[in-house]
């Protein structure tokens, strides 16, 4: 059987060698130098065209009430009644609790008596005095003629045309007279010193009334701003004493409302500079204040736009960070406090803003953003630039590029540095063709 087997072999092998020697002729021919023709790779790029572009700022902060305030008790006494319905709207001066009164009516209507009183006293000194001041009268009119008399007698006594006596006697009469007139005149004195008395005591009075009229004021808690009330802390019957600690409720008003925002001081000077050198910021309205925009937690845009009210005037040394305050209003109630927002801030327009896709975009192993760029003579050029911020899918990109220079974005692992490449416009599909090297990262890092 083994030469059976040995004759079957030999013509096979004789096929096999037949095979190898025809099969490399029908193939394509090798070039003169041997080596087989390659495709020049193709790439996608985009032509750079500078254009204005607005630059905004997105800071996060949450919503505060434009008025807040917490109602408090101003005298003690058991809560009679509530008369708001908690989560409702409320007006300025709205009753909101009724607080037992009748002690403070009592002390009212005492304060009321007292008042009456000081008044019958004022009037009482008021008699006196009148009264006092005509007896002053009286005095004066009868000391006039004992005066006459005295003086013409001390004349003719000399001469002994009357009697010493009688010139003596009219002296006296003179004196008593004076003597009366200063005791009429110090108890004019006195009942005008007890009229100011009676006035102080009325004065006193109507103090004393007016703080019970308040005090029995207070016993209705009224609303001290207009807004939607909360939650009441305490029910019928409850003890509250004055100025507690504790708010019976609390007021918001958020027609309009705040957010506070901040951003880093370097940031705050960077703002500074553009504002001095450009005269201002972009975005600004008729009054000159920057609007600001803002994006609510579910990631859609408020449709009111805002001002920046004022930026702190100091730094917190703790984060380094100022604070900004933006108004928004809000007529429909659909921000709320505590709400977690984001702001976007017009910070200007720079009119030849240059915009690379992120794509596009790179990390040399130095961690410098650069860009493939394909040059004069259609060979690709590795460029290394300098970018500020995202806009969108976008790089803001402030040195590296010019007007004119084509970037590649797609079909950049075909093409390495010095390599010559096919330009055609992004977003065509390249060729087919064998990759001229190492794949190259296109992930713009952060």
């Amino acid at each position: 059987m083994l030469p059976k087997f040995k004759s079957l072999l030999i013509p096979m092998l004789g096929i096999v060698l037949v095979w190898f020697l025809v099969l490399p002729g029908c193939g394509p021919k090798p070039s003169a130098g041997g080596k087989p023709p390659q495709q020049t790779p193709e790439v996608g790029v985009v032509v750079i065209t500078p254009g204005p572009v607005t630059l905004t700022r997105e800071l996060s902060g949450r919503t505060s009430p434009f008025l807040i305030a917490e109602v408090r008790p101003q005298v003690g006494g058991i809560i009679q009644e509530r008369l708001f319905t908690e989560g409702s709207d409320v007006k300025v001066g709205q009753i909101l609790y009724q607080i037992v009164p009748a002690s403070y009516q009592a002390a009212y209507a005492s304060a009321k008596a007292a008042l009456a009183r000081a008044k019958a006293a004022h009037a009482g000194a008021e008699a006196a005095h009148a009264s006092v001041k005509a007896a002053l009268a009286r005095a004066e009119s009868n000391a006039v003629p004992l005066r006459l008399k005295a003086g013409r007698f001390k004349e003719l006594a000399p001469i002994n045309a009357v009697s010493t006596q009688d010139a003596d006697d009219a002296t006296a009469a003179m004196q008593q007279a004076e003597a009366g007139i200063e005791g009429a005149g110090a108890a004019v004195k006195g009942a005008e010193a007890g009229i100011k008395s009676a006035e102080a005591e009325i004065e006193a009075a109507e103090a004393a009334l007016e703080t019970a009229r308040i005090n029995l004021a207070y016993t209705q808690v009224v609303a001290p701003i207009s807004g939607r009330i909360g939650k009441s802390t305490v029910t019928t019957g409850a003890l509250v004493t004055a100025s507690q600690a504790a708010p019976l409720a609390t007021i918001q008003d958020f027609d309009s409302v705040y957010v506070d925002v901040t951003q880093s001081s370097a940031e705050m000077l960077r703002l500074n500079r553009i504002d001095l050198a450009s005269g201002g910021m972009g975005g600004k309205n008729a009054a000159g204040q920057a609007r600001v925009k803002l994006v609510l937690e579910d990631g859609t845009a408020y449709p009111i736009p805002g001002i920046l009210k004022f930026s702190d005037v100091t730094v917190d040394p703790s984060t380094g960070s100022v604070t900004l305050r933006t108004v928004f209003s809000n007529p429909q109630h659909l921000l709320l406090p505590g709400m977690f927002v984001r702001t976007i801030l017009e910070e200007g327009v720079r009119e030849q803003a240059i915009l690379v896709p992120q794509r596009g975009v790179s990390r040399n192993p130095a961690g410098n953003a650069m860009v493939m760029v394909v040059g004069s003579e259609e060979k690709v050029e590795p460029r290394v630039i300098k970018v500020e911020r995202t806009i969108g899918e976008n790089w803001l990109v402030s040195e590296g590029l010019k007007a004119g220079d084509r970037i590649i974005l797609e079909g950049i692992q075909r093409a390495r540095p010095g390599t010559p490449v096919k330009v055609v416009p992004f977003g065509s599909k390249p060729e087919a063709a064998p990759p001229a090297g190492p794949p190259q990262s296109a992930t713009a890092k952060k």
